[in-house]
């Protein structure tokens, strides 16, 4: 038995010039399953609710509940719900799909001996893509409530040295102005570069976390595959839900940070 473990993802075949690798299978089936299981909810969708309706009910309205309480604004937890509940449902799916019996089939291709399935949320180009998703979003919703101006001016604020050299046109030199109007340029660029570290470090989180359990996972495979394993495959069963959870979780966060820090900004500013 061999111990094949790859960075990155593998090809399992070629549709024209366009690689398929077996993260975008699986990302593919995980993709189409869950608009068919909604869909199949939707158009059989009763008044007086089944157990598979009633449950999804109590699912979605358990996690709406969940993203006023964190937004604070019933509008905008509308609008944002639909993005947090998805991606929430998506890597819990694309984690859980790892655990069906059988997952160490390998195929023959043109590379040789790949392994059929691999954890979607182990390609991290997939996941910086669902990162990018979840911050520009953030920055989307708190432009459209604040407009353009107001938010920009949470990065650029030059309010300081604008007052410093109005002031210094009257024949006042105020060094404090001066110096709290690099503060305040600082602190715009340092807000520019957290929210750039949000992307590594949402990103990273995922990856990092289901790539190192399925490691752990086939390296214990590996050493001893009958009773060894089992613990570790809990663990890695707790994990996947979890991180889907997190995941989500601080997508949410993001966006009311935003709207908060937002909102705190333009209020300084009706003051001044």
């Amino acid at each position: 038995m061999e111990l094949n473990i790859s960075l990155a993802p593998e090809i399992l075949f070629k549709i024209g010039s366009f690689p398929v690798s077996n993260s975008f299978f699986w990302m593919v089936v995980v993709s189409i399953s869950l608009m068919i299981l909604i869909l199949t909810i939707r158009y059989k969708f009763k008044q007086v609710p089944g157990r598979t309706q009633a449950a999804f009910e109590i699912l979605i309205e358990g996690g709406l509940d969940f993203v006023q309480s964190i937004i604070e604004d019933k509008d905008i937890a509308k609008k944002v719900f639909p993005l947090v509940f998805t991606l929430f449902l998506f890597i819990m799916l694309a984690n859980l799909i790892t655990f069906i019996p059988g997952s160490a089939v390998v195929l023959e291709s043109g590379e040789g001996k790949v392994s059929l399935f691999r954890a979607v949320m182990s390609d991290y180009g997939i996941v910086i893509v669902m990162t990018l998703v979840a911050v520009i979003t953030a920055q989307i919703v708190a432009i459209i409530s604040f407009g353009p101006f107001g938010y920009l001016g949470k990065y650029f604020n030059f309010s300081g040295m604008k007052e410093f050299f109005s002031e210094l046109f009257r024949g006042k030199l105020k060094f404090g102005l001066l110096a709290q109007g690099f503060l305040d340029i600082f602190l715009g660029l340092m807000d520019i570069v957290g929210e750039i570290a949000k992307i590594v470090s949402l990103s990273f989180r995922l990856f990092g976390n289901i790539f190192a359990g399925e490691v752990l996972g086939m390296v214990m495979l590996f050493l001893m595959p009958w009773f060894l394993p089992l613990p570790f495959q809990f663990l890695s069963l707790l994990t996947a839900v979890v991180q889907a959870f997190v995941f989500a979780v601080l997508t949410l966060m993001f966006i009311s940070l935003a709207l908060k820090i937002d909102d705190e900004d333009l209020n300084e500013k009706a003051t001044v």
